[in-house]
């Protein structure tokens, strides 16, 4: 595994679509995944192995079958995690209500 900075993860929307489906779904298959993303399937083979070569997700291999995983062990699959969990939350206005007691 090698450095990663932030912009190599962050720098392909393919790969941030991709993200954002394992960091909330937890595992897929690669069709599973090339569909939610929208993306066929050498793009999303590459960025995931991409993200392998990075530590977020790990493969697992069923038989012909590959399962990608987000790590959640990883610290920085878990910061990413946390941000992807959080604009889901203000996507469905979770914060909105805070804010405006706050401003009380």
């Amino acid at each position: 595994m090698r450095h990663v900075k932030i912009e190599d993860i962050f720098s392909s929307k393919g790969r941030v679509k991709i993200l954002k489906i394992l960091a909330l779904k937890g595992e897929l298959n690669i069709s599973e995944i090339a569909r939610r993303a929208e993306l066929n399937h050498s793009s999303t083979l590459a960025h995931l192995e991409q993200l392998k070569d990075m530590g977020i997700i790990e493969e697992k291999t069923f038989g012909r079958i590959r399962i990608f995983r987000f790590r959640e062990e990883d610290p920085k699959a878990k910061i990413i995690k946390q941000l992807f969990e959080a604009f889901n939350r203000l996507e469905r206005g979770e914060y909105g209500h805070r804010e405006e007691e706050d401003s009380d």
